[in-house]
């Protein structure tokens, strides 16, 4: 009998986009721009930190599991607080319902092209993993409906997709809905819901609350707490209460639930980053479009960027770094050809943009 599962053996652990420090070190760059991660440009909600500074008298008492998240979500998206799960950014979540839910024969089903980590985690479990082919950089419902089978235990659905920033509509998501079992569940995560709720054809889960759907989003967006780990969902109560037998028993944190209190109460700077990304996209579009490059339609807080080849894509990602800004090249995500670049404040756009029309002639 091996120490080692063979599949945690086999399994390729998720790695985060590169850091500026280390950018700094390995380049010699004093001025790094970080584009890689979708991470909020404007920093973190000031309300957030206030919350975060009061509890840190706090911090040698064990949390309380969120207990105070949960009624304040729940308060404002109209439900109960049974119906409401936290954890440690919504990948806790996933992994507390792959650990609740899938048993040995029992198979998971996703796109290709869509978030690393929730590949890493199914395939942790050590379940089969089925994924379908994306259709024009987008989420193929009818062939991920196609490839159901009995087996079929949970469906994995990310709307806006990460990393490609396409939306499946309300019609696309109904009619899929149709289809699906009652005993599967579907995890739809709408990490990037802010940016793309006020598109008219987009999903939004909250008006179905389908009793096999579970909803996860997060704070690391919109809110700028990615550094916090702090994320939500919401589903059946009998589907929370499972997930919630499974998860951590203090998680979140004391500084993580505070720092998501606060966030809940910043409306101006939730508006404040939504208007500073629809600038952004705006620029940047115009700016790709002018430099002949070809993008996916986003309708998150970054773009797909579509190259020739893989050594075209790989290129121009190494001479961005030499030149201070991360983007992330999209080969594990199993778009080699493809690069990933967050929409950044003016100034940072504006580097981008300079950097862009240095290097495209001999790189693009």
């Amino acid at each position: 009998m091996p120490l080692v599962p063979a599949n945690i053996q086999e399994l390729v652990a998720y790695q985060p986009g590169r850091s500026a420090d280390e950018i700094r070190r390995e380049f010699g760059v004093s001025r790094v721009i970080k584009l890689a991660s979708n991470e909020n440009p404007m920093g973190p909600s000031p309300k957030a930190v206030a919350r975060m500074q009061a509890a840190l008298e706090d911090v040698h008492l064990y949390p309380d599991g969120g207990v105070k998240l949960r009624h304040e979500l729940a308060g404002r998206f109209r439900l109960k607080p049974a119906n409401v799960v936290v954890g440690s950014g919504s990948e806790a979540i996933m992994a507390n319902v792959i650990r609740a839910f899938l048993c040995d024969d029992e198979e998971v089903l996703t796109a290709q092209g869509t978030f690393i980590g929730f590949y890493v985690l199914a395939r942790s479990r050590g379940v089969k993993l089925i994924t379908v082919p994306l259709k024009d950089y987008h989420f193929d419902l009818d062939a991920i409906a196609a490839a159901m089978t009995t087996r079929t235990k949970i469906i994995y659905l990310a709307n806006p997709n990460n990393p490609t920033g396409t939306i499946f509509t309300r019609a696309d998501f109904e009619r899929f809905m149709k289809k699906v079992s009652k005993d599967t569940l579907v995890i739809l995560d709408e990490a990037y819901f802010e940016y793309a709720c006020d598109n008219p054809v987009y999903p939004d889960s909250m008006q179905y609350r389908l009793d096999n759907v579970i909803t996860l989003r997060t704070f690391s967006k919109a809110y700028g707490l990615a550094g916090m780990r702090i994320g939500y969902g919401f589903a059946h109560e009998t589907l929370c209460d499972n997930v919630r037998k499974v998860k951590l028993p203090f998680e979140p944190s004391v500084m993580a639930e505070a720092a998501g209190l606060g966030a809940l109460e910043d409306h101006e700077f939730l508006t404040r980053t939504l208007e500073v990304n629809r600038r952004g996209k705006k620029c940047l579009q115009e700016a790709f479009r002018d430099l002949g490059l070809k993008v996916v339609p986003t309708d998150a807080n970054f773009f797909c960027v579509i190259f020739r080849s893989e050594p075209d894509a790989l290129q121009l990602y190494m001479d961005l770094l030499r030149r201070g800004v991360i983007v992330r090249p999209l080969g594990a995500f199993g778009l080699p050809n493809c690069l990933r670049i967050t929409i950044g404040t003016e100034d940072q756009n504006r580097i981008l943009i300079n950097a862009l029309k240095e290097l495209l002639p001999v790189s693009a």
